[in-house]
């Protein structure tokens, strides 16, 4: 199963890069590390730290190391899943980096095509119709667990609807089946790793908690479908029982995405 994912960025050509390229954007939105590499040949140290807030930006949740670091040659840079190799125990709270996303809500960063025009010196982008927008946030239910199928069928939803666009989800389940014991999902786009159950609850609060980065997909939409079969209520908007008897009840929700 998928431990963990390291990227590797050149600080002297990463800002027209992640302007120029689309798939640059996606490696950096869902990488657990960022190795940034080449620092040394950057006089201005403006741009330096232009380039790292645009990375923190993107990907709120990933470590940020420098090529020129000691531990960025050892074998620990890889250990970034959600077993902690020292312990042999699941270090959730690390794994997650859940506390990244909750400063308020994430800007989405946008992604500019070839016909966009750009104003380089303040790293900022005139839009046009061709943006598509990266947007990392968290969902928190703190009210006790959740029935399993409840939960299969958000995530189920979600896949089959907008898959392409889920760039990276990572949860911690409380399930109504089994407490004390949590359930842990990793997905990428429309590929999830078989959930993986711990044997008790790190230490914390006991709570369903998912990570999301996705792409072109409005937060509220999934917020509001998460709140729907969490039975959080919302005025006008389907519960929970509604959707598992009819998904398209959910504004929003069309089986192509």
């Amino acid at each position: 199963r998928l431990d963990g994912v390291v990227t590797t960025i050149d600080a002297v050509n990463a800002m027209s890069t992640l302007d120029q390229f689309e798939e640059a954007v996606k490696q950096v939105a869902m990488a657990d590390r960022i190795v940034v590499t080449k620092t040394d040949l950057i006089e201005d140290k403006a741009e330096e730290n232009a380039l790292i807030y645009r990375l923190k930006q993107l990907n709120p949740g990933a470590e940020i190391i420098y090529a020129d670091e000691q531990r960025a040659g050892v074998a620990s840079l890889f250990e970034c899943g959600l077993y902690n190799p020292e312990t042999k125990t699941a270090d959730v709270r690390r794994w997650l980096q859940a506390d990244a996303y909750d400063e308020g809500h994430q800007q989405p960063v946008h992604i500019c095509t070839d016909d966009c025009s750009h104003d380089h010196h303040h790293h900022s982008h005139k839009h046009d119709a061709h943006h598509q927008a990266i947007c990392s946030f968290s969902l928190v239910y703190d009210d006790g667990p959740i029935p399993f199928s409840a939960f299969e069928m958000f995530v189920d939803l979600l896949r089959s609807a907008h898959g392409e666009k889920i760039l990276r989800m990572k949860a911690i389940v409380q399930l109504a089946e089994d407490p004390e014991r949590p359930l842990v999902l990793h997905g990428v786009q429309r590929i999830f790793h078989p959930p993986a159950r711990l044997a008790q609850w790190p230490d914390g609060k006991r709570e369903t908690r998912l990570v999301l980065i996705v792409k072109d997909l409005s937060e509220d939409y999934v917020r509001e479908l998460f709140d729907a079969f969490t039975d959080k209520p919302r005025i006008d908007q389907a519960d929970r029982s509604a959707l598992m008897d009819n998904p398209l009840a959910i504004p929003g929700y069309s089986p192509k995405g």
